[in-house]
């Protein structure tokens, strides 16, 4: 098996659509993926989803590609949901701290209308980001820590 990448890097101005790829991205501390619509000083800055979570939708005949489930980063070769909050990932040379899994979908998702079901809710994933640079695809994606009780402080 190949070693865990990033995939793609989306952004949108809106929340709740699908997001478009980027040839890089910025992440800040406390901000996110720079201009996107879910950016900001929260717990949710940064939302990934692997590329096999996609797949699973695929093999269920969606035509459904990175981005379509509004997640900044796709990843292959980690499978994200699995891991812990508080659990740490260097996305190339960011470092971001898992700090949800799944999340409750929102009534009249666009993503749910334009795909019949999304995964995301069910394995997607939310970090904050610990320290700013640019990730693109293609860049490493390695596990540094998993989460445990007292984690993430």
């Amino acid at each position: 098996m190949s070693e865990p990448i990033v995939v793609s890097v989306n952004i949108s101005d809106k929340k709740g659509v699908r997001k478009t790829p980027l040839p890089e991205g910025r992440l800040e501390p406390g901000v996110g993926l720079v201009e996107d619509a879910h950016s900001g000083s929260w717990h949710r800055q940064l939302s990934l989803l692997a590329l096999e979570s996609i797949e699973s939708m695929r093999a269920k005949g969606l035509e459904v590609n990175a981005g379509d489930f509004a997640e900044n980063i796709t990843t292959r070769g980690l499978i994200l949901h699995t891991l812990p909050v508080g659990s740490r990932i260097m996305l190339g040379t960011v470092e971001v701290e898992v700090t949800q899994i799944g999340k409750e979908c929102h009534t009249g998702c666009a993503i749910r209308k334009l795909t019949g079901d999304c995964v995301m809710p069910r394995e997607g994933i939310f970090a904050k980001v610990l320290n700013p640079g640019v990730v693109r695809p293609g860049d490493p994606v390695r596990l540094l820590s998993t989460g445990a009780v007292g984690a993430g402080a």
